[in-house]
């Protein structure tokens, strides 16, 4: 008889990757919702210097799943990939949406990190989750953004006459993998 090494919480994530489809993140994060979150990215950066992008991604490939991958460690490999690190003042912001695990993740430059704290970042995160589990997705993406730019407005603010505004580094563009 053959034995079984995968646990029933690797079993249990396996089955969510399995079951989350980009058909069904097209269903959840639809392309008037993903409109709305570009709008809200392009509306939030006139009010600080970071550069955010929202990555959505439907789940993991299974073997990343087996491995183990966490979606903090998806985030930093998706922040790299993107060169969401790559900004004239070091201020990349990730937004990063695992639907199958069900997690948020904020991963900020260090042109950032130096300025907001772990717990703000978290909070924010708690704020998109809470809702998620209600069904609410684009209110609650749209009210943690909006969050979110009240933090980076605090630790990167505008010039108040607009000079040595950047130009905008990062597609405001949500990514739907």
């Amino acid at each position: 008889m053959a034995h079984n090494n995968a646990s029933p919480s690797l079993f249990a994530r396996l089955l969510r990757h399995l079951r989350m489809t980009r058909a069904a993140a097209r269903r959840i994060f639809p392309s008037s919702t993903l409109k709305a979150i570009q709008a809200s990215i392009g509306e939030g950066e006139r009010q600080h210097r970071a550069q955010v992008r929202v990555i959505v991604e439907a789940a993991l490939t299974l073997g990343a799943v087996r491995r183990g991958e966490s979606a903090r460690q998806r985030a930093h490999e998706l922040f790299s990939h993107y060169r969401i690190w790559d900004t004239e003042e070091n201020c990349g912001v990730l937004v990063y949406l695992n639907l199958a695990d069900r997690k948020v993740e904020i991963v900020a430059d260090r042109g950032i990190n130096a300025r907001v704290t772990r717990e703000q970042w978290q909070q924010v995160c708690r704020q998109m989750t809470a809702g998620y589990a209600a069904g609410h997705y684009e209110a609650s993406t749209l009210q943690a953004l909006a969050s979110l730019h009240a933090i980076l407005a605090k630790a990167l603010p505008r010039a108040p006459d607009g000079a040595g505004d950047l130009h905008n580094e990062l597609s405001d563009k949500p990514l739907l993998l």
